[in-house]
């Protein structure tokens, strides 16, 4: 069976104002679609959508008129266009990992807040995303029998490509 997520999105139960108050649940939506896509992807998902990339800035248009954030917002008023954390966390998953590219296994330290996905991409170099929902830390990757430390900022996503 082929699996695919679709219409995912940030739903929020407050105004566009008041959500974007500190910047701060902007990173936290960007932390939960890098988590969502990881975890998708870890059981077999073979793709992720949002279910709209550009909404205005009352979270439209939409049938139901609540308001969702979406990774690009238009201000409908200024046409300012904002693009929001979630925009670049879906980047580190469309823009490494190539089509046609098969998953490889890898261990989640959910425990120590890191997620990880890694794929082999068709020209053969290994891509891992990792999600550290955490403070600074030092992690080990093993690759091929190879062991190499990296060092992963608090509260980011972080995307190693190594050349095989």
């Amino acid at each position: 069976k082929h699996l695919l997520l679709t219409e995912a999105c940030v739903e929020l139960t407050d105004t566009a104002l008041n959500s974007k108050a500190d910047g701060k649940s902007e990173w936290e939506h960007a932390e939960r679609y890098a988590k969502n896509i990881i975890n998708d992807f870890n059981n077999y998902s073979e793709g992720w959508i949002d279910w709209n990339i550009v909404l205005d800035s009352f979270g439209g248009p939409n049938h139901v008129g609540n308001f969702c954030e979406a990774p690009i917002m238009v201000d409908i008023e200024t046409q300012k266009i904002t693009y929001n954390p979630s925009y670049y966390a879906i980047g580190h998953f469309s823009k490494f990992i190539k089509p046609m590219s098969k998953r490889v296994l890898c261990v989640n330290d959910e425990n120590n807040e890191l997620y990880t996905v890694a794929y082999e991409n068709p020209n053969g170099e290994i891509v891992v995303v990792i999600l550290n929902t955490g403070w600074v830390k030092e992690t080990a990757v093993f690759i091929d029998g190879k062991t190499f430390n990296q060092t992963l900022p608090d509260s980011s996503i972080t995307t190693l490509i190594i050349e095989k």
